[in-house]
Order: structure tokens, then sequence, then C-alpha cells
């Protein structure tokens, strides 16, 4: 999947194929999207939020996207709507729209007997699709893939160079792979037995719904029995580590770097912020808004944010507050002391 060049659009073009209300000139060009501070003629920008309002006064785009609630905030034409940044987001995809390259099999590449591979098609150099594995119509290969025996790609579906998928695996329509993807490597399954380390033989697969994304170098490990499901249209940003077993709601987001133990389940449209670990075996209800680099050591059962990160601070304020932290309990022991104290001398007042 390539970009394609960026076409120009009239502002009333934009506004009758996206939606929103326009306010001032509709025949204004527009050839791409820029930030309030960066935008220049033929820019359509966008505010998101207050304290960028100021911005609106000096910007030099040639038209904004505005919620209903700013509408005299400029007089520069506008397309007003219910959210910017949404609108934003699909006015990006109309200004760039994606674009496949040709179908076809590099002669580099090999495919095995009993592979469903149809003409429509891209496979780029360097990859092997395996025995028994079946690609849905316009599924694009980039170099250096490898689809597993029996596995399957969903129609639609781009996996961008070095991708790895293991035998069995499903991946379903319309997903993105970025490039160093692993998905269906053994899980981290071992027994201790006199002192040595027991393989446990991971036998699950991975099955990933429609209109998922994940992030380049991310891994997502095979169940040990039961797969590992990744539902409908959740999306995985770079370097997130999913264990074996785990469930992910659909909808869900996670950004880089976090880390799923296994067997944990994830409910729908939740978001884990980056660097965020969540311990295996542990449940997390719908509509959970986990934060940044938080440690989540037992299930969330009730939707909401919940936020575990201890905030920096200079190295010297920080150490003497860790040391309060490990002196909490004694200190918690002597106020409660002296409030027993303290109630029986009010006692032996009256």
């Amino acid at each position: 999947m390539t970009q394609s060049e960026t076409r120009t659009y009239r502002l009333g073009e934009i506004a009758a194929q996206l939606g929103g209300e326009l306010v001032g000139n509709a025949d204004v060009e527009i050839r791409r999207l820029a930030t309030l501070e960066s935008a220049g003629a033929g820019d359509l920008s966008f505010l998101s939020g207050a304290k960028y309002r100021r911005l609106l006064q000096t910007t030099r785009a040639s038209a904004v996207i505005l919620s209903r609630l700013e509408r005299d905030a400029t007089n520069l034409p506008r397309i007003l709507c219910d959210d910017p940044y949404a609108y934003f987001a699909r006015a990006a995809q109309l200004l760039n729209p994606q674009t496949r390259p040709a179908p076809g099999v590099h002669p580099q590449s090999v495919i095995e007997s009993g592979a469903v591979v149809p003409a429509s098609v891209t496979i780029g150099s360097s990859c092997r699709v395996g025995s028994g594995a079946r690609l849905g119509e316009r599924v694009v290969l980039h170099s250096g893939c490898t689809v597993g025996e029996e596995a399957e790609i969903g129609d639609d579906s781009c996996l961008y160079p070095g991708v790895t998928v293991y035998p069995c695996c499903v991946i379903g329509k319309r997903a993105v792979i970025h490039a160093g993807v692993v998905i269906g490597a053994d899980g981290f399954g071992m027994a201790l037995d006199a002192g040595r380390w027991i393989k446990i033989p991971q036998r699950g697969r991975v099955v990933i719904g429609d209109d998922v994304e994940v992030g380049a170098n991310t891994t997502i490990d095979r169940g040990t029995l039961d797969d590992t499901v990744i539902e409908d249209g959740v999306k995985l940003d770079n370097q997130i580590q999913i264990g074996h077993n785990v469930r992910i709601g659909a909808h869900t987001a996670m950004a880089g770097c976090v880390g799923v133990a296994g067997s944990a389940r994830i409910g729908r449209y939740c978001t884990v912020g980056g660097g965020a670990i969540i311990l295996g075996h542990l449940e997390i209800a719908d509509h959970v808004n986990i934060s940044a680099a938080t440690l989540v050591t037992k299930s969330i059962t009730r939707e909401g944010t919940y936020t575990g990160a201890f905030p920096f601070a200079p190295n010297r304020e920080w150490a003497k507050t860790a040391a309060n932290l490990r002196n909490l309990d004694g200190l918690v022991r002597r106020v409660r002391e002296l409030e027993q104290r303290l109630a029986t001398l009010e006692k032996r007042k009256r």
C-alpha cells in the first residue's frame, strides 16, 4: 500500500462529502492539512482544544475546522462540527487517499503448494506463503513477509516489510500490520521441575478481527491451549507485547511499549497509555482508561480512568518522597495511636 498524490478540493466539496456546517467562502482551495501554527495558503487546519484558540488570530490557514461552539472565534472560512479532531482525521483520509501497488507475485518470492493466492494479491520480493495458507482478495505483502502454513489473511489487508505470521494464525479483513510485527510466536509458558525449566508446547492460535492495526515491532503470542484473540477495530501502537491467551475487546487502543501478560482479559473501548503494564489473569471492564506508565496489579471491574504513575520530580525531592513512602506504614500506626490517646483523654475530661 503506497501513498498517492494529494489532490486539491474546494472547501465546499469537503463539507459535502464529510458533513458539517460550512461558514464562509466555499470555493477556497484546500491542498493539505496543517497545524494552526505551521499552516499557510491552501492549508486546512483545526482547533481541538481551547488552549490553542489564540493561534486562530495569527494562523495563515486558508480555512479551519471548529466545534460548533467556536462559530465566532474567527472570520476565516470554516467547517463547524461536533468533534474537530475526528473531522480532521476523516479530512486527512480524504486528502491523502491510499493506493495499492499493482497485483502480482515477485519472482523471488515462494508460494508453496496448496496456498490460496488470488490474482488480485500483491506479493513483494523475498516473501514466503506456506502450504495451505489462504490470502484474501487484494491482500498486499511487502518485501520479506512470511505467512506460515494454514494461516489466513483477510481481504484488503496490508502487511508491511518483515512481518511474520506463524502457522494457523488468522488475520481479518482490512488489517494494517506494520514492519517487524510477529504474530503467533510461542507464549512464555514454562514449568519448573527439579531445578530445570520445561517448555509447555503452545498449541493455540492468534485470531485477529477486522479493521485492526498493529504497530511496528509489536509481538502477539499464540495461546497455550485456547487462542489469543484481538477483536474487531483494535489499534495497537509500536513495540507492544501481548502475552499468550490474552483477549482484547473490540475498538480498544493501546499506546507504545504497553505490556500485557498472559491470560489477561481487556474489555471493549478501553485505552491504555504508553508504557503501562497489565499483569496476567486480570480482567479489565469495558470503557476503562489506563494512564501511561501505570502498573495494573488487580482486576478493574468498573469503567473509568485509572492512574498509578508516580509523578517525576528533581532527584533529591523524589528520593525524599520515596523515603517518606517507605515509612508510611509506621506513620499511620503512630497517628492511630495518637488518635486513641486523644480519645481516651477526652473521655477522662468528661
